[in-house]
């Protein structure tokens, strides 16, 4: 990337980032830039954005169709470090603030090794052979690092990592009250978690869709943690709850914690457990999928097929006695709020009808089965209002299809015929979510940029708004301290992109966001009743000093509109 000079302003980075794009060809595949210069003539004299009722009446209408895309665990770090036009570029942060700790508080010398190999297993990328052990790279310094091999090859972005930890207790140690300064300690690949994508403008196409449309550098997962409970926080902005747990095949899959607080995030030690970072990952004395006072906060089950197991006698039923499946939930989610208002919407999963058909659902002996699906990404497969045999569940809950073209996907179907309901979530299957361990960057990045291309040339891209969001950091570090908010969260920041005719071009939004800001931009647009979470985020925000999260229409301008 260029080195910006102390004459830079985040304006004549963003010229010089697109000048670049533009020079290298990178955007023909998404339509070119032509409208950002457009877009910024006369910014500086424009009147003051609407408001209240004035902006409400913008959005019905100019916003017909509203679009999540939710891809897998990256921090914004791990992509989007030093994106010209940031609030607190990676680049510009003190040393001292980059320093991780050890678990007793103390900072760490060096980096530990990469625990278990950053590439364990031999795989061929662009005829080049790469196989990264944990004792190809030691030593690093106790700072954030470019991906790369054991000689210094920068790693491509189409090698799949190591997955690493990430988890609803192991976020918040990591966090450490907002310092950053735990990932190392309590994750569970040493100082993998300190990595990042040296990305540019040629390698990263996400990279020039934000440099089109909007980018918020304040954007936190709604939930500590991953991917489980940051798909349930999505759609109802809360975790599940198993009634009874202590009494269920679940029993010893509750947390324990040092003091016996269920709100302690501190988790009782293995001892066997490492003392140091440098000498292994944490041991933990018990499971904790749930919390002591019985939320389901890290992976457990659906309660429905494709799950984990499957009920044998009841096969669309997923197996009730087993530790690993949640008991049908009743709270209100974003689908119940729409349906209620009769605005129609649908989840689309890539791989569903195939793990249906059990081709790719998971296993408790060998999890993930296929990279295709994950049962725990379909969160809306967790409520008895979407049970199956319910018409529901037949209008709501669409198979995404499998691969990356319209005759095999058909999420990418629908866009091409104009056919999505008003409200549409896109799960990419498993193969194509970026997710570390079974997913690539290049590979989920080049179908995200596949997908941006069908919806803006989609019959309803003129009243579109899209967000392009990830469900967590993956166990990926961030500099960028979370908000103060309730139990459940903010986590760590993750990319969130807003893609629309009428989102800010070339341009990095600052709001305060989190999961639930895409909630509320739906409650807003569409006048829904509120999910008792958000406000409970947004009180719990106040409370600790801070703005409540936005809702998204921060990202919009409707000019002569």
């Amino acid at each position: 990337m260029t080195k910006k000079n102390d004459t830079d302003t985040p304006d004549t980075a963003r010229r010089r980032l697109l000048g670049g794009m533009a020079t290298t060809g990178a955007l023909l595949a998404l339509g070119g830039v032509q409208d950002v210069a457009a877009s910024t003539t006369g910014r500086k004299n424009a009147a003051p954005a609407p408001t209240g009722a004035a902006l409400d009446a913008l959005l019905e209408k100019h916003i017909g169709n509203v679009v999540v895309i939710y891809a897998e665990n990256r921090s914004f770090n791990n992509l989007f470090g030093d994106f010209p036009g940031l609030q607190q570029p990676l680049s510009s942060v003190p040393a001292e603030r980059l320093v991780q700790r050890d678990r007793d508080g103390t900072p760490l010398k060096t980096l530990p090794p990469i625990w278990d190999g950053m590439v364990p297993h031999e795989q061929v990328v662009d005829h080049a052979t790469y196989k990264i052990g944990e004792k190809d790279i030691t030593g690093l310094p106790n700072a954030p690092w470019a991906l790369h091999t054991g000689d210094g090859t920068p790693l491509p972005h189409g090698v799949v990592t190591r997955d690493l930890v990430h988890a609803f207790y192991n976020n918040q140690l990591q966090i450490n009250g907002g310092r950053n300064d735990g990932f190392v300690a309590w994750g569970d690949n040493g100082a993998l978690t300190m990595g990042r994508y040296a990305s540019t403008p040629v390698h990263l196409r996400l990279w020039n869709i934000a440099a089109q449309f909007t980018l918020c550098d304040n954007f936190f997962m709604g939930a500590f943690g991953g991917s489980f409970l940051n798909h349930q926080y999505l759609v109802a902005a809360q975790p599940p709850f198993y009634p009874a747990a202590d009494k269920s095949p679940a029993q010893f899959n509750i947390a324990v914690t040092e003091s016996g607080d269920p709100m302690d995030p501190r988790l009782k030690m293995a001892e066997d457990s490492p003392k140091s970072a440098m000498d292994g990952k944490p041991k933990f004395a018990n499971h904790n999928t749930l919390t002591p006072d019985f939320w389901a906060v890290n992976t457990i089950g659906p309660p429905y097929s494709p799950g984990f197991n499957v009920d044998r006698k009841h096969p669309e039923l997923a197996d009730a006695t087993s530790a690993n499946t949640l008991p049908p939930q009743t709270h209100r989610h974003i689908g119940d709020m729409l349906s209620a208002k009769g605005i129609d919407w649908a989840w689309y999963a890539g791989g569903f009808q195939a793990a249906l058909d059990g081709k790719g659902d998971g296993s408790e002996s060998s999890f993930p089965q296929t990279p295709n699906f994950q049962p725990h990404h379909q969160p809306l497969n967790y409520f008895v209002s979407l049970a199956p045999g319910t018409d529901a569940r037949k209008r709501h809950l669409r198979d995404g299809g499998l691969g990356e073209t319209a005759a095999t996907n058909r999420f990418l179907a629908d866009i091409a015929a104009g056919k999505l309901p008003p409200v549409a979530f896109y799960k990419p299957q498993g193969n194509l979510n970026m997710h570390a361990g079974y997913s690539d960057v290049e590979a989920g990045d080049r179908h995200l940029a596949t997908v941006v291309h069908a919806l803006r040339n989609s019959p309803q891209w003129k009243d579109m708004l899209v967000v392009i969001t990830f469900d967590e950091n993956g166990g990926w570090w961030d500099h960028v301290a979370p908000p103060k908010g309730d139990r459940w969260g903010p986590g760590t920041r993750i990319p969130a992109l807003v893609v629309s005719p009428y989102a800010k071009k070339g341009h990095v939004e600052h709001t305060i966001y989190d999961t639930g800001s895409i909630a509320r931009f739906l409650t807003r647009r569409f006048k829904l009743e509120k999910l008792p979470g958000l406000t409970m985020r947004e009180n719990a925000m106040v409370a600790a000093g801070g703005p409540p999260p936005g809702d998204l229409t921060e990202t919009l301008t409707f000019g002569n509109a």
